[in-house]
């Protein structure tokens, strides 16, 4: 009882402006760069430069970026007991009780309803999808996350879903190829989060049941398995679903040989994703890939690798010198 007096009483004395600090922090607006994956059907589909289409998906990001909040504010209720003896995540709001469970419950619950409430401006799909990602990360937080290969399951759906999301939203058309870069993507950043806490957790002790089931060299062989089939998926999208190169620029080229008749542009990318890949297979076996937002957003060959590769793309696909 007097531990928690204690609480109660350090709470009352926080300023407002101190509490709206915490509760941005255990909404994780750091995570949502995951969240950009819905522009990806805007982007590919050629529709980038549809103010409409690109204010839609902006929205959406918004929204969906509620939902996620609201499941990471559950988890980290959750996970509360644990995290305090995690070595990073010690240092979340919740873990270092600078913000009550009540508070951040009631917070998690209002971004699940708004985030619902405003996907049904998107239809019907956009909310299924948006309620299938808060239902699925529930299951997680409750219990899913401590079985072994289903937590990395689950982690790479989260990446899956938030794509398609982003097709609903402007309603184009995914190909088979790019989903299979996505499947191959989601699985190589899950399976090297959970490589990455090994490491960790070394140190720490293990604070997550299911890395009790993975070996170091089970996970090794994950990791590089889902690396290869990243850049492989990636090659085989460029190679079938490259846009040909507009004769007005390439013409000459076609002309003094066929040899340099370049029709496939989008294939320039993958020295690129390779590089990214190899990269952050480095920084994972150095357990520095716990969070891959956060590495995403520091690294700066990964941040890079990234630039030059969305330059490349949108140089590709948007700047006349190639033509659906």
């Amino acid at each position: 009882m007097a531990n928690l007096s204690t609480q109660v009483n350090r709470f009352e004395k926080m300023s407002p402006l101190s509490l709206a600090i915490s509760i941005v922090k255990i909404a994780r607006p750091v995570h949502w760069v995951k969240n950009l994956a819905l522009f990806a059907a805007l982007i590919f589909s050629g529709n980038l430069v549809d103010a409409n289409l690109f204010l839609k998906t902006c929205f959406a990001f918004l929204v969906f970026s509620l939902a996620t909040s609201a499941t990471y504010i559950f988890n980290d209720i959750m996970d509360v007991d644990s995290d305090r003896i995690h070595p990073i995540k010690k240092n979340r709001p919740l873990a270092a009780g600078t913000i009550p469970l009540s508070l951040a419950f009631a917070v998690s619950i209002v971004f699940a309803i708004i985030s619902l409430y405003w996907s049904l401006a998107f239809g019907l799909m956009f909310f299924l999808l948006t309620a299938s990602y808060i239902a699925i990360q529930i299951a997680y937080s409750l219990g899913l996350k401590n079985i072994a290969v289903i937590d990395i399951l689950i982690i790479a759906m989260g990446f899956i879903i938030r794509v398609y999301a982003g097709a609903f939203v402007i309603n184009t058309h995914l190909s088979v190829w790019f989903l299979l870069c996505i499947i191959s993507a989601a699985l190589f950043l899950a399976s090297g989060k959970r490589r990455s806490e090994l490491n960790i957790v070394e140190k720490a002790g293990i604070t997550r049941k299911s890395l009790t089931k993975y070996s170091r060299e089970l996970l090794n062989s994950y990791v590089t398995m889902f690396g290869n089939a990243a850049w492989m998926s990636w090659a085989l999208f460029t190679f079938f679903e490259s846009p040909r190169a507009s004769q007005n620029v390439w013409l000459f080229l076609a002309e003094l040989s066929r040899t340099t008749t370049i029709d496939k542009l989008l294939m320039v990318t993958i020295p690129v994703v390779i590089f990214g890949i190899m990269r952050y297979e480095s920084l994972i076996f150095e357990g520095k890939s716990e969070a891959p937002e956060k590495i995403i957003l520091t690294d700066k060959s990964l941040i890079a690798s990234i630039a030059i590769w969305i330059t490349l793309v949108t140089w590709i696909l948007y700047s006349g010198v190639s033509a659906s």
